[in-house]
């Protein structure tokens, strides 16, 4: 009698708290934007400015996350190395931008720099896709009827020794991408102050969506995976091939990611040994927020957490006198996450697109 007076003694704390966690959330979110914007402090221009990165951060979340939605919807597991998947690809397309700065193309033509890019992020997904398939044949494969924990314990040994081992090849040292001056020129798109690889880094993202999701849903490869994810076994009876499947799966994450990385280096100018490992759980981080295991959620999640992490810290807390609320962006992206799993634990879309599921 006790005990289970203790029990429902502890659950309605638990509620309480939780209540009050989102009270307290909803009120910092909705009394500092209206201070926020009250104060007058910042202007249109400058939250177009914010709303710009946000979309381009966003997208490139985007990218790397559907590797990792798609290889949590077919082997139900955590891929925690697909962050130094990312930073292998963003490498593979510094020594190719560097081969090709050299040899003259990259420059102040826009559609030779966009046929150097297209080639660099081909080097950049091959480089990915080479290091995804070796970790999943030796790091993963053997352990595909283990415990849950066990491949969970092996992505994470395989993603501090791809790190390690980047940093034994290249060193500890910054790798600066070249610099294409047609791509830092502004686009000219009305209300939006991006820049041309901006505006490359958000069409790449919804490109490489759209052609996902088409693929997936339609192509006889898309249906075997989408039949593997939900039964392995009786896929297997139906004839699918499950490995090639789940090979296929890590593929076309691998590729993804590859080509976020050389995205991302064009975008921020740098890669170096420990590049992935923040986008990697930002990237996580968004898959769980559109619902992981869906590849639209993935695309929505990644824009929705690249938004929040650019406008979110000055809207919140500027009016609030926060002083440097920017420095703050991490906090409100994981606060965001934890409201937004508190409303509804299955993500944005989690639920909603269950025949979208890779």
């Amino acid at each position: 009698m006790n005990a289970r007076l203790l029990d429902r003694i502890t659950n309605i704390a638990i509620a309480v708290f939780l209540w009050a966690f989102r009270i307290a959330v909803v009120l910092i979110v909705v009394v500092g934007s209206a201070l926020t914007l009250a104060s007058g402090k910042f202007s249109l221009d400058n939250w177009l400015d914010l709303m710009g990165d946000g979309l381009t951060l966003g997208s490139i979340y985007a990218m790397i996350a559907l590797g990792y939605t798609m290889v949590y919807g077919i082997l139900r597991m955590i891929n925690f190395a697909h962050g130094e998947i990312f930073m292998g690809g963003s490498f593979g397309g510094y020594f190719a931008a560097v081969a090709l700065a050299q040899a003259g193309v990259l420059g102040e033509n826009l559609l030779l720099s966009l046929l150097a890019i297209a080639i660099m992020m081909l080097v950049g997904a091959g480089v990915s896709v080479l290091l995804a398939t070796t970790v999943e044949r030796v790091a993963y494969r053997p352990l595909r009827h283990a415990p849950r924990l066990v491949p969970l314990i092996s992505a994470i040994g395989a993603s501090f020794f791809l790190q390690y081992t980047f940093r034994g090849f290249f060193g500890p040292g910054l790798y600066a991408y070249p610099d294409i001056a047609a791509l830092n020129a502004p686009s000219g798109i009305p209300m939006l102050n991006m820049r041309w690889v901006d505006v490359l880094v958000v069409v790449a993202a919804l490109a490489m969506m759209s052609v996902l999701y088409l693929f997936v849903m339609r192509s006889r490869l898309g249906k075997s995976i989408r039949a593997v994810s939900e039964d392995k076994d009786t896929a297997a009876l139906m004839g699918i091939d499950a490995n090639h499947a789940i090979v296929m799966t890590f593929v076309i994450g691998a590729a993804m990611a590859g080509a976020a990385g050389v995205l991302y280096g064009l975008t921020y100018k740098q890669v170096y040994f420990f590049s992935g490992f923040i986008p990697g759980i930002k990237a996580f981080t968004a898959a769980v927020l559109g619902g992981i295991g869906s590849v639209p959620g993935a695309l929505v999640g990644g824009l929705f957490l690249g938004l929040i992490e650019a406008i979110g810290p000055t809207l919140f807390l500027g009016g609030l006198g926060v002083p440097a609320p920017n420095q703050l962006k991490d906090v409100a992206a994981f606060t965001m996450l934890v409201l937004v799993l508190v409303f509804r634990p299955t993500g944005i879309l989690g639920g909603r697109a269950e025949g979208a599921r890779a």
